[in-house]
């Protein structure tokens, strides 16, 4: 799993893998991959602008979403720091619940997260937290 990984994440920042088998768990072991790499700031840019060209090199740029992009990257950032995982398979077994493209609905509304406005600029959730 780790040279897959870090092979999947030379591909996504070279834009030279194919989007049809680029699947959203593929999305949460690269996120997972650049943010050991890089910080948060540095791997959420270059994340994004891999995403979006690879995207637009596909003729689907109208997929891109910028809020989905940052609320996952930061999501993964924010459950990486809660234990100390040695690698993507430990991690991934602690967090599966990031494997749901779902996983955003506790804090956004669908309208919202697919709202024009949310592909173009990152949006701060609509939904309230639950005590």
């Amino acid at each position: 799993m780790v040279a897959h990984t870090a092979d999947l994440t030379r591909s996504f920042e070279a834009r030279d893998l194919d989007p049809v088998n680029f699947r959203h768990g593929d999305h949460v072991a690269v996120a997972y991959e650049m943010l050991r790499r890089y910080n948060f700031m540095d791997a959420t840019t270059r994340y994004g602008e891999s995403l979006n060209a690879i995207a637009t090199k596909a003729d689907a740029a109208d997929k891109f979403n910028t809020t989905i992009t940052v609320a996952f990257m930061s999501l993964i950032a924010e459950r990486m720091r809660q234990s100390d995982y040695t690698d993507y398979s430990s991690f991934i077994t602690q967090n599966s619940d990031l494997l749901s493209k779902d996983v955003l609905k506790a804090w956004y509304s669908s309208e919202r997260l697919q709202s024009p406005l949310a592909r173009e600029v990152f949006l701060l959730p609509d939904r309230p937290l639950s005590s």
